[in-house]
């Protein structure tokens, strides 16, 4: 079985979770886009939902599909969100945003009651960081943005090369909200958690692809079948 076909099966995992009349949010990349697919399936055998969704490559496969869409403007809250991720940790923390869209899908994620990350599982490992970091800032000041990331990572215990992101063309990667990426490679990130709120109170950055404590349940497809790993909650939950 190839790769594609395992990121279908997880997808295909996670709609069994699709109840009639929920609101979900629509991830972006190429496992939420098998999920995507699958939906307009059901949807055109008569399922009656509607998605927000992460991007505009997102937003044109759905409305491909037949699936009604809307925005968090117009409604308060979404059932599940259901999306990949570029790494998934044990304690089902994420790096997301290899696909650029990392403020969308954390902006859904956050809104969703459960988010349930959908992947092959090459994407499960024992600590993050071996995924570049994707790191989402306004292009103004990007010299003094790029000091003070270095200066948290510094304080967190990483340290890593930057890098811009360039799109296929060569030109700067700008996001779906005009923003850039700046990736950087950390190799291991010990305490994501804390990393995540030194780069969340840098001014010019917008965003970052630590996603922490959003992710309630794992699908993973293998060679051995599908595995379903939802978080452990906090005594206290």
């Amino acid at each position: 079985m190839n790769m594609d076909q395992l990121k279908r099966q997880a997808a295909a995992r996670a709609l069994d979770e699709v109840r009639d009349g929920m609101q979900l949010g629509l991830g972006t990349g190429s496992t939420a886009k098998h999920f995507v697919e699958l939906l307009g399936e059901r949807v055109a055998a008569g399922l009656k939902v509607i998605g927000v969704p992460t991007s505009e490559a997102t937003r044109a496969d759905a409305e491909r599909c037949g699936v009604k869409l809307t925005t968090l403007d117009e409604i308060d809250h979404l059932d599940i969100t259901v999306d990949g991720a570029d790494e998934i940790d044990p304690e089902l923390n994420l790096i997301k945003g290899g696909g650029g869209a990392l403020l969308r899908e954390k902006i859904v994620a956050a809104a969703s009651d459960r988010m349930i990350v959908i992947a092959d599982d090459t994407k499960w490992v024992p600590m993050l960081g071996k995924f570049p970091l994707p790191v989402e800032v306004i292009p103004f000041g990007l010299g003094a943005t790029r000091r003070a990331i270095e200066k948290a990572f510094a304080e967190c215990g990483v340290s890593g090369q930057m890098a811009v992101r360039k799109a296929k063309d060569g030109h700067v990667f700008v996001t779906d909200g005009g923003h850039w990426i700046v990736d950087a490679q950390l190799g291991r990130i010990a305490d994501p958690a804390s990393l995540a709120k030194a780069l969340s109170a840098i001014p010019g950055v917008v965003e970052h692809g630590l996603f922490i404590g959003l992710a309630s349940s794992a699908v993973l497809a293998g060679g051995e079948g599908i595995r379903v790993i939802e978080r452990r909650k906090p005594k206290g939950d």
